[in-house]
């Protein structure tokens, strides 16, 4: 019945949007554009260069197009996400950043297309998140898309701009609250202080942003979703709102710069060495130095990084960050895309990514996506064929299907430890395992002052009596030859793996020349496949993971680890060639975990 009824929500609110699409025309008569735009949004050429080959990777999915040269609007897409994403004309900051001739005639013939078949309000595009995504990207790239234009072709430009407004007035508030409205605020905004017929517009988008923002950003700076990747989408949405009122004179509504610097904070946090975003519950690391730009543009003052950040704690020291998910998962609608990553963890060594999560697994579609979500796929500890927290049943949302998550960990303890020398520690725990194995996992993680050492000691504990008692009774259905269990630590793609059977350790080889070595107790150790699944690349990489395997049969069983620089390692290391995309990298294995 609930399903039935998130799908007659999703109908009548497809209805009121096409009858606000309709009603839009000729609602606002655009003349022109406010001054000369200035390109906000910025893409990378690399990808730009696929789109001209006819390779499309979009909303998780791929399309190669039956010549390079042909518009994508009338050909089967591979799924509703891929659409989405193409409706939003984010490939328009990649064609744009490239700029040559070649990626112009291929956005202006995109663009005619578009208007061509949709200009007129109809089809899936017009949602007001995609609405806004779409009119905050034309107007960045206007001069780009009109450069040798003539007038007739960018008068059906301007009325399509003018459709836009009128929509984005009549639907921007019915959003989802979240990035959703943020989008399609942040658009009416646009469209109140860059077109020229629609100034009556921006006063009220800049009050109902500045609202949104200090709604879904908490008082500590984070989301609900405790996603790092949306949160910098809403942070560059709010930045460049704030952008486009200096260039009008106007400051925010009260609520708006705060909001971004509690999100700055927050982001600076969540930073890894390499400067990307760390990678968790279903966000990216961010697209290349997009959140460099965001931050820099705020106008924020850097300040010292917090111990604990949107529930994840960072550990920094000489050349080393670690940053641990120390929360518990998002719950409600906010877990759509949340992971059962509980007490997972990044590591990078400078700007070297060492210890990884698998990643999101949006440009493998749905299936995949859902057991990239399971604890298994990520840097911490897992019971064989369960994870930390469990998947819901379906709930139909635009783009795709996607569940939430239940049966999470109802309490996740953080403690921070300063160590003699400097460096720090953590012990956590979550009780992710108590309901079905009375299982406690205990991590305790500690970094050495000069950043040069990792140690670690991870456990599962039955620590009441009714928790020994249920361990009692798995470990008996196992015929008491006790619980399979594995620490996992997932390695970047670009780290050279080599194992030492015969000294129980693995080494591991950076790309800068740093020498790592990975040793353990308490537990059998072995390298098996793995995968990184990275936003935009043509496929997922394959890489190794460090696998401590053991068998549970007592009420506590501690597996202790270190990864530590070797010996001759120098303190600092001369980094200068740039990380490259393995465009040639092998298949990947056929590795696919139990969903949680």
């Amino acid at each position: 019945m609930a399903r039935n009824l998130r799908g007659l929500d999703g109908r009548s609110a497809s209805l009121r949007d096409r009858y606000a699409a309709w009603q839009a025309a000729g609602a606002v008569t655009v003349t022109g554009l406010a001054g000369t735009p200035e390109p906000r949004s910025i893409g990378e050429p690399a990808v730009a260069r696929r789109l001209l080959e006819g390779c499309l990777r979009m909303g998780g999915h791929a399309l190669d197009l039956p010549v390079p040269e042909a518009s994508p609007w009338g050909i089967p897409h591979p799924a509703p996400a891929f659409t989405a994403a193409l409706h939003g004309f984010g490939w328009l900051d990649d064609l744009a950043a490239l700029g040559d001739d070649a990626a112009r005639r291929m956005a202006q013939g995109w663009l005619d297309d578009w208007l061509a078949r949709f200009g007129s309000g109809n089809g899936p595009g017009w949602v007001a998140d995609l609405a806004g995504r779409r009119l905050i990207r034309w107007v960045h790239h206007a001069p780009f898309v009109l450069g040798a234009r003539p007038g007739q072709r960018a008068g059906a430009f301007l009325a399509a701009l003018g459709r836009h407004a009128g929509f984005l007035a009549r639907r921007s508030h019915d959003a989802p609250s979240g990035l959703p409205r943020i989008e399609a605020l942040t658009g009416l905004l646009y469209a109140g202080l860059a077109l020229e017929g629609a100034p009556q517009l921006g006063h009220p988008a800049r009050i109902a942003l500045a609202q949104e923002a200090a709604f879904c950003i908490d008082g500590e700076g984070g989301i609900a979703s405790r996603n790092p990747e949306e949160l910098l989408e809403i942070f560059a949405n709010l930045v460049w709102a704030a952008q486009q009122l200096a260039a009008a004179g106007l400051d925010p509504a009260p609520g708006h710069a705060e909001a971004v610097a509690r999100a700055a904070t927050v982001l600076r946090s969540l930073r890894r060495g390499d400067g990307a975003l760390a990678c968790f519950h279903g966000g990216g690391p961010g697209s290349e130095g997009k959140l460099e730009r965001a931050l820099a543009a705020s106008g924020t003052r850097p300040s010292a990084r917090a111990e604990t950040a949107m529930g994840f704690a960072r550990l920094a020291a000489g050349r080393c960050t670690v940053i641990v998910d120390a929360a518990t998962p998002p719950a409600g609608a906010a877990s759509r895309r949340a992971h059962a990553s509980s007490l997972a963890f990044e590591m990078c060594s400078g700007r070297r990514p060492l210890v990884v999560n698998c990643g999101a697994g949006q440009i493998t579609g749905e299936s995949r996506a859902r057991s990239m979500r399971a604890t298994a796929m990520h840097s911490t500890l897992s019971i064989e064929g369960f994870s930390s927290a469990r998947l819901g049943a379906a709930g139909l949302v635009r783009g795709g299907t996607d569940r939430t998550l239940l049966h999470r960990p109802a309490r996740v303890i953080l403690r921070h430890e300063p160590l003699p020398g400097g460096g720090g520690g953590l012990v956590l725990s979550h009780d992710g395992y108590v309901a079905t194995h009375g299982l406690v996992h205990v991590r305790r993680l500690e970094l050495s002052g000069d950043g040069r050492a990792l140690t670690g000691e991870d456990s599962l504990v039955a620590m009441e009596p009714a928790h020994r008692a249920r361990f009692a009774r798995m470990r008996d259905l196992s015929g008491r030859r006790g619980l399979s269990a594995a620490v996992r630590f997932h390695l970047h793609p670009d780290v050279a793996v080599d194992l030492d059977p015969a000294e129980r350790a693995v080494r591991l080889i950076l790309r800068s020349g740093e020498d790592w070595v990975f040793r353990a107790e308490g537990a059998t150790l072995a390298l098996e496949p793995s995968v990184l699944l990275e936003p935009g690349a043509n496929r997922p990489r394959p890489t190794q993971q460090i696998v401590l395997a053991f068998v549970q049969t007592e009420t506590a069983h501690p597996v202790a680890w270190t990864l530590a620089k070797a010996r001759g390692t120098p303190l600092a290391v001369r980094d200068a060639e740039a990380m490259a995309a393995d465009a040639a990298a092998p298949a990947v294995p056929d590795y696919q975990p139990a969903a949680p």
